[in-house]
C-alpha cells in the first residue's frame, strides 16, 4: 500500500516538475488553488496534510482521510476565494 501511494506521489511532483510550476503556498488565494490542474492540487493537499500533521503521529497515510480533507478544502476555497491558502488549511486541515 505504501509502496503504492509513495509512486503516486512521486508521479504526481514528476508530472507538476515537467511544467516546471512553482507554487508559493504562502501567497496563493484559494481561487488560484481551485483553478490549478488536478494533480498538482492533490501533490499541494498531500504536502499540507504532511504539514499539519503532528510529529508524534504515526507515519501512516489514509488515502480515505486525504480525500476527505482534500474535498474538504476544495469546497472551502470555492466558498472563500480571497481567503490565502494557508489560512483555508488551517482552518481545514489543522487539529
Amino acid at each position: 500500500m505504501f509502496l503504492r501511494f509513495a509512486a503516486l506521489v512521486a508521479a504526481t511532483f514528476v508530472a507538476a516538475a515537467a511544467n516546471a510550476q512553482t507554487v508559493d503556498l504562502a501567497t496563493i488565494k484559494c481561487k488560484e488553488f481551485t483553478e490549478l490542474p488536478k494533480e498538482t492540487v492533490y501533490a499541494i493537499t498531500t504536502w499540507l496534510d504532511g504539514y499539519y500533521t503532528d510529529e508524534e503521529d504515526p507515519a501512516v497515510v489514509d488515502l480515505e482521510k486525504l480525500k476527505g480533507k482534500s474535498e474538504k478544502l476544495g469546497a472551502y476555497c470555492a466558498a472563500n476565494p480571497r481567503v490565502g491558502l494557508m489560512t483555508a488549511a488551517e482552518n481545514v486541515m489543522a487539529r
